[in-house]
Formats: structure tokens, C-alpha cells, sequence
């Protein structure tokens, strides 16, 4: 594809958006004119766009809560475990991870198999108490855990008591906190069961049961699940998923109430993009619609990546922030959410990074929240004491392993591994797996054939080659799309391929039984043996990055085909999350761009923000390469920088002239 042929699409896109979106809008009455406030134009504000998903990667059915100026998620883990991860974000872009709630060992979870697990965790705040309510996989009943501050510690989760009249209370519910503080659950208990409930002070079902079954008796809404409700202008507004490969619907009534009548049927809340084209088309399970201070209002949603031709559905139903619009009579509706930049909601980070995966060192004595394990008998075989400033995996039977979520197209993960293989069988090294572990990547030093080995394998894919380094060794994983290269170093410094690439499309696409509900995880393992590993890199800076895996962007075309960029706005950035330059000693000194230009120009390079907040570590002259198809590297140096930071580049130069396919560090 030709940079022209792209620019051509995109503005198609826009063009066809527009109409498309005025066209949808016809049904209703004219939407309110509220807008996010402008933004101040001057060098402090400059990223005033979002790209989704701003949760990528696995972040099932999620529950947003507001409480002041904090926002705080939460959502299914199923078998994932230590379980209920909670997030924490100040403007609904950046996210951290702070807390979770049920440890790896609580002894009363129903099962821990693939797609069981904890569902539906819903964070709510009333009566000066955070709670987290969950089910305890289907058909094992709801409980809840409490704490004075979202971080915790959380208390240990007890059963919730219902009323004679309550009836089972489901797996996928959520909290309604009405204007009066008075609190409610949304009781989903079954495909054809929809019901409401107040909750006591001691955060137990109390009351009258407000029973809603007719909602979807006939099932023409699927399963009706994950029903939230919010509040607007005196109306109840009562929203619900079809399930889980889309859908989301819409009642009002102006009190809660049993009575259908009493009920309007306001059809569905989300468009739908006819274009095949575009990654997230069937968005859904959406959280209770909020209220800025501005006026706006939006919420959270979940939807698989699947363009036509091109599944990721492997990695798991990812968030989008989206902005909820009202007709003048009252109807919600949210737009089709493209994949252009779209304004970000008017609120400030307090410098938070994007949130995927992070580096580890292991030197701390207790284990990062970012990791997460499969099941409990792994959570058990670990240790980041037993040798310090390393982690150690400790298998004790067969293989064991420890996980963050997969996010992305594009990164490199590196490890430093040492074990002493000395049997067929004993291996450690880099993983990927879905969430069954049915279809893994493994990129591993082990021992076969009576030799130490180095070996590379999905499925009926794989490349060995002769360990001649011995116990301690590194090993690279480069992600570019689809498809995976492995490689194994004495030093970190020089790397040796190890066979050729890997396709792992049979990984990223739709699973069979939706991935037993979970998106694709990375991280380590270890079989045969213990094995000690020194670090855990992500978005490895000294490995190509190729600018197509940007998180954000404004002002430039993204090609997904060469991954190059060009500047259609004279000044337009591009962030890719994450990237690590380093750690200790080793730190970044400089860094090389592959460019190419049709006239002369420059490149800025900021990390962790365009502003007074991030640092300009360069600015890097392009000359002319006399055809935006001529690649050419272009170097500078950098003050020295260590760590993993959110990395900007941004481009000066006459329109449609510059693009950067990609960088390194050195």
C-alpha cells in the first residue's frame, strides 16, 4: 500500500464517518450541543487526543466507579488469580494497577478451571465503605469483600445475605447508588432473570425485591447481562449487554418499578461500523454512564479487536473509553468508536504511563501486582527471596509459569534465564499462552537429543539450536503483528536467531470457547526443574519499534503495512507506551531513526509526556532522502536514561513530507 493510497483511505474514512454518523443521528431528536471545554492552546496541553483502547489486552466486563476526582475499575478475572485486579485513573486514560482483592489462596472459590473462576467484579462506594462484589464462578452466589480506601487491604470475602423474596442473585451484576445514597444491586441471576434489590448498611439485600424478568423472558435480548443503571434528569436508565459478541440496550422509567408499563424501550445505545476495516465493531458490556464537571458524560466498554482479515480476538475483550451523548429528549447514544484520535476527556493525568505490561527486576521482597497466574497450585511456586534480586519459578510437577496480559502488535520481551538442564524435559524461559493454555509460544534454553539446547516451538512450528553458551543465558522475543522471532545471547548485547519466524495467528485469533473467557497472557516459565530468571523486559528500546504498535497519536497517517507514519498536519506525534531504555549501568545513550523525506525536517523526542511534565531528550535533523519509499538512518545522542517510559516523536516539516518507520536505542 502506497502512502497516497493511505492518505486517500483515511480521509475516505473521515468523510464517510461524518455523513454516516449525521445519518444515524436522524432517528433521534437533535442531540444536546455539549461538548468537552476547550483546551487551552499553548505547549502545556498538546496531547488532547486518545487512541483506543485505552485498556489494551485482556479487561473483561468492566465496573468504572467515580469518587471525586478518582476513577477506579474492576471487572471479571475468571480463573486468573491472585483475582480483582483494581485499577486506578485520574483523566480515564492512564491507568495504574493497586490493589487486588482475593489472594490466590482463598479456599471457598467454587472452581478454578479455565472460564470459572470470579466473575463480574463490580467496585462501588456508599455509606463511607469501598465494597467489590462478585460472583463466585456461576452458580456459586455472590460475595463481597469491603475496605476504607480502594487500595486496601480488603477484608475477606463473605457470602451476600439475601431475602425470602430475593431468589438467586446471579454472576454478573453491579451497584446503583440513587441520589439519596441509596444503594441497589442490579441482580442479573440467569438468562431470563433481571431484578433489583437495596442493599443494607452492612452491605446485604434488604427491601422489596423489584423483580424484572419481563425484560427478557422471550430472550430477544440474548442474555440481557451486565446490567448497570445510572441517573439523569429524574430518569432511571437501565442498561444491558446482549452478550458477549455484542449488543447493548437501553430502558428509562421515571421510578424504580416491577411494572413493565411503567418501562420505555429506548432500542440500542452503541453504532455499529459497517466497515470491515475498523478493529473494534461490536462493542458492549458497557459501565454505568458518568458526568464530568464539564458536562459531558461517558463511560467504559469492552470489544474483541477483529478487523475483517485480521483477528486479534486472542487477546481478550478490550476497554474503550467512549463519550455518551443525549437527544433532547433524553436518549442516550454513542457514535460508531473509531480508530482515529478522538478528544480525550477534559481532565488532567497526574502522571501515570499508559497502561501494558511492565519490566520487572525482582528486587523487590514481595511480587509485583502486574503478575498474575493461571491458577493457584502456580501462584505456590515462586519466589523472589529464595535468590535475590532474582525470581525463582519451582515447578513441581510439569510445568509452571507467571503472567502479565498480553497488550499490542508490536513489542520485544527479554529475559535473563539460568538453569542447569541436565534431562530431557527441563526447559525455562519466555511464554505466551492462551487462556487454556491450548495454543503457547515457548522461547526457551533446555536440554534434548543429550545437549543443552536453545528451542523455539508453537504447535507444529519449531526451530532448535545448540546451547555452546551454558546455565545462564538471554533470550529476546520480537513481536511485529502475526509474526515472532526468537533469539538467544551470552550478553544481551549480541543476538543469534534462533530458526526463522513463527506465525501466530492460531494464537491471536478467536479461540474455541472465547479463550475460556480470557485474552492471550505473556511472561515466564519453567518445566523440569526450578529456574532462576535475573529480569523481565517489555517493549525491549534496544530492539526495532516499529511506530505502526503506537498507543497514541495525532496529526500523522499510521500505515499497519511498513509501519511508517507521515506528517499530514506539520507537527503531528506518535507515542508508543512502555518502552524500556534500560536499568542500572545500562542505560540509553542514543538513538536511531529509520526516516525518509521528501524535503528537510526535524524529529522531537519526549518521554512520558509533550509537556512541561515530560523531558525532550532530542531533536533529531531529517534531511531530504528524495522519495518517501528511500529509508535512511539518522542517529543523535541522548542524555543517558534508564527505566520504562511512555516515548513521543514528533514531527516538524512540511505536510505529507516526513515519515519514521522506526527507532531504536543504543
Amino acid at each position: 500500500m502506497t502512502f497516497k493510497s493511505i492518505i486517500s483511505r483515511c480521509s475516505l474514512i473521515v468523510v464517510c464517518s461524518f455523513f454516516w454518523y449525521h445519518g444515524a443521528m436522524a432517528q433521534f431528536n437533535k442531540v444536546e450541543d455539549i461538548k468537552p471545554a476547550p483546551y487551552p492552546q499553548d505547549a502545556a496541553t498538546l496531547v488532547r487526543t486518545y487512541v483506543n483502547p485505552v485498556l489494551a489486552g485482556d479487561h473483561p466486563d468492566p465496573t468504572l466507579l467515580k469518587v471525586g476526582d478518582d476513577f477506579y475499575m474492576c471487572g471479571s478475572s475468571f480463573h486468573f488469580v491472585p483475582n480483582l485486579p483494581i485499577l486506578h485513573s485520574k483523566d480515564l486514560l492512564h491507568w495504574e494497577l493497586i490493589s487486588r482483592v482475593v489472594p490466590a489462596d482463598w479456599d471457598e472459590l467454587k472452581s478454578g478451571a479455565p472460564g470459572a473462576g470470579i466473575w463480574q467484579g463490580a467496585i462501588t462506594y456508599f455509606y463511607g465503605v469501598y465494597r467489590i462484589y462478585f460472583s463466585n464462578s456461576a452458580g456459586g452466589g455472590q460475595y463481597m469483600s469491603s475496605a476504607t480506601k480502594p487500595s486496601g487491604p480488603w477484608s475477606a470475602p463473605e457470602k451476600v445475605k439475601t431475602t425470602p423474596d430475593t431468589g438467586p442473585i446471579g454472576y454478573d451484576n453491579s451497584i446503583f447508588v440513587d441520589d439519596d445514597g441509596t444503594p441497589y444491586m442490579i441482580i442479573k441471576a440467569s438468562q431470563t432473570a433481571n431484578r433489583i434489590q437495596q442493599i443494607d448498611r452492612s452491605g446485604h439485600l434488604t427491601g422489596k425485591l423489584i423483580n424484572l424478568d419481563w425484560i427478557n423472558h422471550d430472550k430477544k435480548y440474548s442474555w440481557a447481562e451486565g446490567p448497570v443503571m445510572c441517573k439523569r434528569e429524574g430518569w432511571y436508565y437501565y442498561f444491558m449487554a446482549g452478550d458477549v459478541t455484542g449488543g447493548q440496550y437501553v430502558l428509562r422509567s421515571r421510578s424504580l418499578t416491577a411494572d413493565s408499563a411503567k418501562w420505555e424501550n429506548l432500542g440500542k445505545i452503541f453504532a455499529f461500523s459497517k466497515d470491515p476495516d475498523n478493529r473494534f465493531r461490536s462493542v458492549n458490556h458497557m459501565s454505568s454512564p458518568f458526568r464530568l464537571s464539564d458536562g459531558t458524560w461517558w463511560c467504559i466498554a469492552q470489544s474483541y479487536d477483529a478487523p475483517k482479515g485480521d483477528d486479534w480476538s486472542g487477546q481478550g475483550r478490550q476497554d474503550l473509553i467512549l463519550q455518551v451523548q443525549w437527544t433532547a429528549d433524553g436518549r442516550p447514544f454513542v457514535p460508531y468508536p473509531s480508530d482515529m484520535p478522538l478528544a480525550r476527556p477534559n481532565l488532567t493525568n497526574n502522571g501515570l504511563a499508559w497502561r501494558l505490561p511492565r519490566s520487572d527486576e525482582f528486587s523487590s521482597s514481595n511480587l509485583s501486582l502486574y503478575w498474575h497466574f493461571f491458577n493457584k497450585n502456580a501462584a505456590q511456586q515462586y519466589s523472589v527471596t529464595d535468590n535475590k534480586g532474582w525470581l525463582r519459578l519451582k515447578p513441581k510437577i510439569g510445568r509452571t509459569h507467571i503472567l502479565q496480559k498480553e497488550a499490542g502488535h508490536y513489542y520485544s520481551l527479554v529475559t535473563r534465564v539460568r538453569l542447569n538442564a541436565l534431562a530431557s524435559g527441563q526447559e525455562a524461559g519466555i511464554y505466551l499462552a492462551s487462556g487454556n493454555e491450548s495454543v503457547n509460544v515457548r522461547l526457551c534454553t533446555g536440554f534434548e537429543g543429550g545437549r543443552k539446547t536453545f528451542n523455539f516451538a508453537m504447535g507444529g512450528q519449531s526451530f532448535s539450536a545448540e546451547n555452546k553458551i551454558g546455565e545462564s543465558v538471554w533470550l529476546k522475543l520480537e513481536r511485529k503483528a502475526h509474526e515472532l522471532t526468537g533469539y538467544y545471547s551470552s550478553d544481551g548485547l549480541q543476538w543469534h536467531q534462533i530458526g526463522t519466524v513463527i506465525n501466530a495467528s492460531e494464537l491471536d485469533k478467536a479461540q474455541p470457547n472465547f479463550n475460556s473467557w480470557v485474552g492471550t497472557s505473556l511472561g515466564l516459565f519453567a518445566e523440569g526443574g526450578e529456574a532462576d530468571f535475573d529480569l523481565f523486559v517489555y517493549k525491549d528500546g534496544y530492539s526495532e519499534q516499529p511506530l505502526a504498535g503506537a498507543n497514541n497519536y495525532w496529526g500523522v497517517t499510521l500505515s499497519q503495512v511498513d509501519g511508517a507514519i507521515l506528517n499530514n498536519d506539520a507537527g503531528g506525534w506518535v507515542m508508543l507506551g512502555g518502552v524500556d531504555m534500560g536499568r542500572g549501568a545500562n542505560k540509553a545513550t542514543s538513538i536511531s531513526l529509520t526516516a525518509a523525506a521528501l524535503s528537510n525536517g526535524s524529529v522531537e523526542i519526549w518521554i512520558d509526556d509533550l509537556n512541561k511534565d515530560g523531558r525532550r531528550i532530542a531533536v533529531i535533523p531529517v534531511k531530504s532522502t528524495g522519495s518517501l519509499n528511500k529509508w535512511s538512518a539518522i542517529s543523535a545522542k541522548i542524555p543517558a536514561i534508564a527505566g520504562q517510559h511512555d516515548l513521543y516523536v514528533k514531527i516538524k516539516g512540511s505536510k505529507n513530507a516526513l515519515a519514521i518507520r522506526s527507532l531504536l536505542f543504543k
